[in-house]
């Protein structure tokens, strides 16, 4: 059987373009399909970047991808009270629009080819085995691309993924309503901002990321499960924009804020898809639901799943073996990896949404910045300890924590 490529990557963002620029620097004959006109545009996105997971540290982020550099976490209870982790260069909050092109630039300086504007409409069988992928260029010019392997980076969207048989259906718990505007003017402290509450965000969270000359993304996430909730003795519809313009005319900060952007979308927020591997087909970064079940943010994790389902295609490209077999060592190390923190945070998240006002304000009361911190990594006994040691009841609710 003769083919065109040796891989092709269905989407251009952070794990496609990490994906080909691995491939690509060893050798592979690797083409980026993507169905937007630009690489990185429109941004979907809250933009927050830690700085010790982008690419696993094997590339210097330039200067011009990134709006500001982060100086730690505040998260703010339902009451006002916070509790704040300091952490000088932390991460970034980067400009996707910019950032996404970047990575994709240097795939295409290992060798990748790009093509933008081109949609991936249905994959090719021949001999009962995937062979490669039907494209439509500007919506209309149909033609055909062949290769032994191809790579699902196609976001939530994930059609091709469903063409092959693997099951990327989000249900509606496992997704967060989200809308963003970025403002300018907003003074700021420099740290990632999270308020909490059933009455501020149900189901979710209101944040303000900081970004450089006075500008912040402030947005929103919902519990995509959420069709209305109480307040006030009324019934709420899950607006997420109503919800941030009800936050925003709230907080006197924002009061000067004009909107520079806004959008609106849907997150994942739910547990990773049970397999990443068939034959001849991998799934990477959000279209394989390889996110922070927290806050739904997968850029780095992105990067992560591309640079590792790369280095096991390689091999698989060596021995020219593209079998489920060969191609799941990828999934195995991402499972026994990343995977078991998203394990540990999606506890935390099911955890969180049991929890009411009350409960947010005195476990926000009870822990420390070096509390917080540990959380986050996966460690929970202590603060679960403070927290249970002044109001026992919520041992039920946190003790799978510890």
């Amino acid at each position: 059987m003769e083919y065109d490529h040796d891989a092709i990557v269905i989407g251009g963002g952070p794990a496609g373009s990490s994906f080909a620029r691995i491939a690509a620097s060893a050798g592979m004959d690797v083409l980026v399909v993507d169905k937007r006109k630009e690489i990185g545009v429109p941004v979907r996105c809250g933009e927050v970047v830690g700085v010790s997971e982008i690419i696993g540290g094997e590339l210097k982020l330039p200067g011009k991808c990134y709006s500001n550099t982060l100086g730690g976490i505040k998260i703010i209870a339902p009451d006002g009270n916070s509790v704040v982790w300091r952490k000088e260069n932390d991460g970034w909050v980067v400009e996707r629009k910019i950032f996404d092109k970047w990575l994709c630039e240097l795939a295409v300086e290992e060798g990748a080819k790009a093509r933008t504007y081109t949609r991936a409409t249905g994959l090719i069988k021949e001999n009962g085995k995937i062979a490669g992928v039907k494209l439509c260029y500007a919506g209309k010019d149909n033609y055909e691309a062949r290769a032994p392997l191809i790579i699902s980076a196609e976001g939530m969207e994930s059609m091709m993924a469903r063409e092959a048989g693997f099951k990327t259906v989000h249900m509606l718990q496992d997704v967060g309503t989200c809308y963003e505007y970025e403002l300018k003017p907003v003074e700021h402290e420099n740290l990632m901002e999270l308020y909490v509450g059933k009455y501020i965000a149900p189901g979710g969270y209101v944040w303000v990321f900081p970004k450089g000359n006075r500008k912040a993304n402030v947005g929103v996430g919902i519990g995509g499960h959420l069709s209305s909730w109480k307040k006030n003795g009324g019934i709420m519809g899950a607006d997420p924009k109503k919800v941030l313009e009800d936050f925003i005319e709230k907080h006197d900060r924002f009061d000067d804020a004009s909107p520079l952007t806004e959008f609106g979308g849907v997150i994942s927020i739910g547990a990773p898809i049970n397999e990443f591997v068939k034959d001849n087909f991998m799934v990477i970064g959000t279209a394989a639901k390889q996110v922070d079940p927290i806050h739904g943010g997968g850029i780095n994790i992105a990067v992560n799943a591309g640079v590792l389902a790369a280095k096991t295609a390689v091999k698989a490209h060596e021995r020219k073996d593209y079998s489920r077999q060969t191609l799941y060592e990828y999934e195995k190390i991402w499972r026994d990896t990343q995977g078991k923190t998203c394990e540990q945070r999606l506890k935390l998240q099911k955890a969180l949404a049991k929890l009411d006002d009350d409960d947010l304000n005195h476990i926000i009361a009870s822990i420390k910045p070096e509390d917080f911190e540990n959380a986050m990594g996966g460690r929970f006994a202590g603060a679960v300890a403070k927290i249970v040691g002044g109001r026992p009841q919520l041992l039920k609710v946190l003790g799978a924590l510890r």
